[in-house]
Parts: C-alpha cells; sequence; structure tokens
C-alpha cells in the first residue's frame, strides 16, 4: 500500500494527481522550482521540498534531488506526470534502486520504446502496421548520397523525426531532395538540444492523415486491456491542441483493430500500467504505428470522461500491486468528450509563447464541464516551462452537445494578463469542418488560425469596450474624491466640454469623448458618435445600451491594463499614462525579440554581411526554439545578444546595417 507519494512534475498534471491521491487518502509531496514557490500545486501539497533553480535542467529533470526528496520526507512512491522524467527509464530504474515505487511501466519497458526507431523494429516483430523508414545517426558529418538513396526508397514526401522525444522538436517534413541535407542537420541539432541525442529517421509522411491514440492499461498479472481511442489531429507544429474521445472518423470495426494493435503492442514490451499506443490513420483507413508513450497522457480526461474511470487512481493501484479491475477490463463508452488545451500563446503572431501574471482565472459553472487548472489569480507564467495553463473538458450524451458547451465555455472564462488560446479553441468548436468531423492534421494549415481566432464584431465590441472603459474608469477616479461625491460622473455644466480618454488597444490608438448632459450620455470613439445611454455604471461593471441593443460589461483594471468582458468577447486595454517618460530610440536596423525567452545560439558574428533571411539569434521560450531573420541583406554591425541569456520581448538582439562595416 502507497502511504505518501511524491509527484515529481508541476502545474495542472501536478494538481490534478494530488486530488486523486487525496481522495484516496495517500499523503502527498510536491517538488518546486524557484520560479513555482507560489504556484497552486505547491499550496495543494501536504508537504513540498524546494528544488533551486528555474530551468527544468537544474530543477525538474535532475532524479537525484526528486529522489532525495522522497527520502526527507518519507515518501515511497513517485509519480512522475507526463513530460520532465515521466519516460526516462534510468530514473524509473533510481527509483527502483532506491526503494521507490515508480507509478508506471517498469524501466525496461520505457526503455524498449525510448527509441522510436527500436520501437517500430518490436511493433513490426508484433504484427502491429508501421511505416517504412531509416535512421539517420546524430554525430558526424552526413553521407549526403547514403541519405539520397535511403529517402528516394522510402519516397518524398518524407518526415524527419527525433529518435528520442517528441513534442514536435527535431521534426521535419521534407518535399524534394533538394530540403533534405538542410532539414537533417536542423533536425539534429534541435534533438540533440532538447533530448541529448541528435538521432532522427526519415519515414514515410501521409498526406492528410488522422492521429489516433488507444489508450492501454496493463497489470502485474499480465492483463492488458485498451480503454479506446482519443482523437488528437487537430495540431499546430505537430502538438496537439484540441482531443476528443471517441474519434468521430472511427467505426465499431475500426475501434476493433487498433484495440487489438494496441493491446498487441503493450504485450510485446510487457506493459504494467497507462500507457498510450499512437497511429496515424489514412484515408482508406489503413494505420500505422506510430509510437508509444509509456506514461499518462494530457488528454487522458476525455477517456476518464466517456469511461467513468480515474486513471490516476488506477495507476496508484496497479503501482500497489492491485489487478485492474472489472470496470476496467469490461468498460463501455458513454457519450462523447472533448478537451481544449488553453496555452499562454499569441495565435495570429504565429503561436508565439506569451508571459506575464495571471490577474484573473475564472471558469464557468456549466454541467458537464471539467477544468484542470494550473494556474489562479496571481500566477506568474514564465518562460522556462510548457505554456499550457489549463485543459477545458467537456462531457455531454453527443458530439454536438459537447462541442456547444466547451464553446460556451471557452467564450465565458475569464483569463486577464495573459495572451492566450482562447478565441481559436472557440473558433475551431464553432467551424463547419471541424463540426462534421471530417477534418484531419492539416486542418490549422488549411484554415488560418488568425482567422479563426477572430469575431465578426470585433470593432462593436472595441468600441463598446472602450468607452466602458472610460465610463468605469471615471466612475472609479470619482468614487476616491470627497469633494461633491454625488454629483454623477462626466457631468459637466459646460454643455460643449467633452471628457476624453484614450486607450491602446495592441497597436491601435483608440478614443473615446463622452458627457453626460440633462438628456442623457453623449459619447464617441474615433470620432464616431454613438447611440448610446448607461443604466449602470462603477468601476467594476458598466450596463450600456448602444445601438438599441443593451450589453453589460465586466471591467477589471490591474494598473495602467483594463480587461473587459461581455457578450461580445473580451478586449484588454492599455491606458498610456499622461505624462509618459521618455523612451530610449532604437538604433535603426535593430532585430527585436519577438517574445521573452533565453538565447540559445548566435548564429553570425560582428561584421559578417548576410542575406534576408538567414537566422542571426535562435531563441526558445517554453520548450520551443524560434529563429530570428535578417529582414533584409545588409551587415551586422552589432551583436548584443549572448547565448545563455534571458531576455525580455522587444530586447535588442542585433543590429544590421547597409553596405559595408566600418
Amino acid at each position: 500500500m502507497i502511504r505518501k507519494l511524491l509527484v515529481a512534475n508541476r502545474g495542472e498534471i501536478a494538481l490534478r494527481i494530488l486530488r486523486t491521491a487525496r481522495e484516496m487518502d495517500i499523503a502527498t509531496v510536491a517538488v518546486f522550482s524557484d520560479p513555482d514557490a507560489g504556484a497552486p500545486f505547491v499550496a495543494a501539497a501536504d508537504e513540498a521540498v524546494r528544488l533551486p533553480g528555474a530551468s527544468p535542467a537544474d530543477t525538474y529533470l535532475r532524479g537525484d534531488l526528486v529522489i532525495a526528496a522522497a527520502r526527507a520526507t518519507g515518501a515511497e512512491a513517485v509519480h512522475p506526470g507526463y513530460g520532465f522524467l515521466s519516460e526516462n527509464a534510468g530514473f524509473a530504474r533510481d527509483c527502483r534502486e532506491a526503494g521507490l515505487t515508480f507509478v508506471g511501466p517498469s524501466p525496461e519497458a520505457i526503455e524498449a520504446m525510448g527509441s522510436k526507431t527500436a520501437a517500430k523494429e518490436r511493433m513490426a516483430a508484433a504484427g502491429v502496421p508501421v511505416l517504412p523508414g531509416v535512421v539517420i545517426g546524430g554525430r558526424g558529418q552526413l553521407d549526403v548520397a547514403a541519405l539520397a538513396s535511403a529517402a528516394e526508397g522510402i519516397g518524398y514526401p518524407l518526415l524527419v523525426k527525433a529518435a528520442f522525444g517528441g513534442g514536435g522538436r527535431g521534426m521535419r517534413i521534407v518535399g524534394s531532395a533538394e530540403e533534405l541535407g538542410d532539414a537533417v542537420t536542423g533536425a539534429r541539432r534541435e534533438a540533440e538540444s532538447a533530448f541529448g541525442d541528435g538521432t532522427v529517421f526519415l519515414e514515410r509522411y501521409l498526406d492528410g492523415p488522422r492521429h489516433v491514440e488507444v489508450q492501454v492499461f496493463g497489470d502485474t498479472r499480465g492483463t492488458v486491456v485498451h480503454l479506446f481511442e482519443r482523437e488528437c489531429s487537430i495540431q499546430r507544429r505537430y502538438q496537439k491542441v484540441l482531443e476528443e474521445a471517441p474519434s468521430p472518423a472511427v467505426t465499431p470495426e475500426l475501434r476493433a483493430e487498433l484495440g487489438a494493435a494496441a493491446v498487441a503492442a503493450a504485450k510485446a514490451i510487457d506493459y504494467v500500467g497507462a500507457g498510450t499506443v499512437e497511429f496515424v490513420v489514412d484515408r482508406s483507413g489503413r494505420f500505422f504505428f506510430l509510437e508509444v508513450n509509456t506514461r499518462l497522457q494530457v488528454e487522458h480526461p476525455v477517456t476518464e470522461a466517456i469511461t467513468g474511470l480515474d486513471l490516476v487512481r488506477l495507476q496508484l493501484q496497479v503501482a500497489e500491486g492491485q489487478r485492474l479491475p472489472e470496470e476496467v477490463t469490461g468498460a463501455s463508452i458513454s457519450g462523447h468528450a472533448i478537451e481544449a488545451r488553453l496555452y499562454a500563446e499569441d495565435v495570429p503572431a504565429g503561436f508565439l509563447p506569451t508571459t506575464g501574471t495571471v490577474h484573473r482565472f475564472a471558469v464557468p459553472s456549466l454541467p458537464g464541464l471539467r477544468v484542470d487548472a494550473g494556474v489562479a489569480d496571481g500566477s506568474v507564467v514564465g518562460v522556462h516551462y510548457d505554456p499550457l495553463l489549463a485543459k477545458l473538458i467537456a462531457h455531454a450524451p453527443t458530439r454536438d452537445q459537447a462541442c456547444r458547451l466547451l464553446a460556451r465555455a471557452l467564450t465565458e472564462l475569464r483569463v486577464h494578463g495573459v495572451v492566450t488560446n482562447r478565441d481559436l479553441l472557440a473558433g475551431v468548436l464553432r467551424e463547419a469542418e471541424f463540426r462534421r468531423g471530417s477534418f484531419d492534421t492539416g486542418y490549422l494549415t488549411r484554415h488560418d488560425p488568425a482567422d479563426l481566432s477572430g469575431r465578426p464584431d470585433e470593432e462593436t465590441a472595441l468600441r463598446l469596450h472602450a468607452l466602458a472603459a472610460a465610463l468605469a474608469g471615471s466612475a472609479e477616479r470619482r468614487a476616491a474624491v470627497r469633494v461633491q461625491p454625488a454629483v454623477p460622473s462626466g457631468w459637466r455644466n459646460v454643455p460643449n466640454a467633452d471628457q476624453t480618454a484614450l486607450f491602446r488597444c495592441g497597436e491601435r490608438e483608440v478614443e473615446v469623448r463622452y458627457r453626460f448632459t440633462r438628456d442623457g450620455l453623449r459619447a464617441a470613439v474615433d470620432g464616431d458618435a454613438l447611440e448610446a445611454s448607461a443604466e449602470e455604471v462603477d468601476a467594476e461593471r458598466v450596463v450600456l445600451t448602444v445601438a438599441g441593443v443593451r450589453r453589460a460589461v465586466d471591467v477589471h483594471r490591474v494598473g495602467d491594463e483594463i480587461y473587459l468582458d461581455s457578450g461580445l468577447g473580451a478586449t484588454a486595454l492599455t491606458e498610456p499614462a499622461r505624462f509618459a517618460e521618455p523612451v530610449p530610440e532604437e538604433r535603426p536596423g535593430s532585430l527585436l525579440a519577438p517574445m521573452p525567452g533565453t538565447v540559445v545560439r548566435v548564429e553570425v558574428t560582428e561584421g559578417q554581411e548576410v542575406a534576408a533571411g538567414t537566422v542571426v539569434v535562435v531563441l526558445e521560450a517554453m520548450k520551443m526554439e524560434h529563429a530570428v531573420r535578417a529582414p533584409a541583406d545588409g551587415v551586422v554591425a552589432a551583436l548584443p545578444a549572448e547565448v545563455g541569456e534571458t531576455v525580455q520581448a522587444g530586447a535588442v538582439l542585433a543590429v544590421l546595417a547597409e553596405g559595408a562595416p566600418d
């Protein structure tokens, strides 16, 4: 029996594991990095141990520190969650040698699936369909001729993939022989950086497949079952955004075939615990093995929703040596579930990760909605970890009902202080192709994410919200004064004297003019008069009727930032200081950091001539790399960026000049 459990993870998955452990009367221990000291998961644990530092390499990837924390607190078992050490065979072995129960498969099973190339060979031997491929070593010079020959044998287009790792890192699509060398070189470098091994492999690329995975579960008595499939085809940069169960494309016959193949794959490695077998399914219904994830998946809640099972509870029971109960071996599907991953990222800017303080995180209470969140009011989102903030899961009798429920929940969600992909998620859930269930992994290449994120009434929302912000700000200031407090906010005894408020929404400047007269409210936004009346005005709520339509606007001010929510959606405005401090001018030709991050490579030197498109600096933020390229031909005049330096968005990374260097 497990009496005390250490959770070797952070964020929403740590909280999710802690919740089930508490329900099972298991004492809990959290480990945390310095940036996570005030995180909700730390407060939720019975005990917590600090891992000094900020980067994953110094903290959550330090298996020795995690084991030392378990010993110091008397924990008997370690749950790795997903990511970090969850698929590290060496860590699982170290836990076993330290007398700790690793809540997951054996080190041997993890090791068997750790190399995607070896895994494919093993699966082929077990009769699981696999795609043809070739391994390319991670070190040494590329043999261009051998590489070209191997690629020709597979056929174009093909996929270059990291052999040790996932999440889209070390992955490239190659359409022709001319692209192959650069793609393999780049993938090797990224794989080496992300996983410590630059080995990659070439694999046939299927055009327009679906990504379908099967949940498997095994116990220590040799019983292995599958708990049906999950549809994971809505992806950006090979990372999942929306998942659902069951798949709208899987028939009962195909479900049986996928399940049998997944169970065969798990039995081939004597699998124990929760795992996932991933497949690609082509347009004809043929499927091929991708990989086995020897851990709990981010999207496991949709399986829990349709089966009524708690997969973390089952993991802990299996780790205690218990058999899989009848509700697992006889599980059935009930209804439909969809999960949306709420990321801190700027979708129109190309999914760039964002940082900041979460000033408000409020989720509507709706029947059938589950929320697994890693943040709360006051949480700080930094550059060191994955940008996943929360998962919203809708469960309903039908897929259409689940889509509607989740879209409504996202619309009513309040998340202030950090830019997120919330509008994209709601847009996908309401889009016709998605609602038909006819999509594939190319969905977000056919549909512009910026368009999906847009609102048809965005201009109306901006005008309404800007007026509400002006009125709420005036009311807040009026409430703070002692002179004539009964005089209505914005009232003037000079009929032609307007009050003026100026805001910024992104790069746009918005001017609001208004005044209260004996006849009511007169207002204009950017010079256009609004037929408006105000029924309620205070610092946190404004009720306006504009052009005959009454709407309530919730107002949340944090310093100069104003967050507004109404039935038209959410708007974030900034109120510029009336007397702003002078800002130093940027040197002409400056290349600025598009996001906060760490400089991982500087690809040029001072005085070097570069062509348009040349990679100058590479930033890493939230486990993803972003290349900053020269916008035009020029000469590198200055390189203030240094490898290992953490920079803020807008920092000068390099300066390019025209012509020859001085």
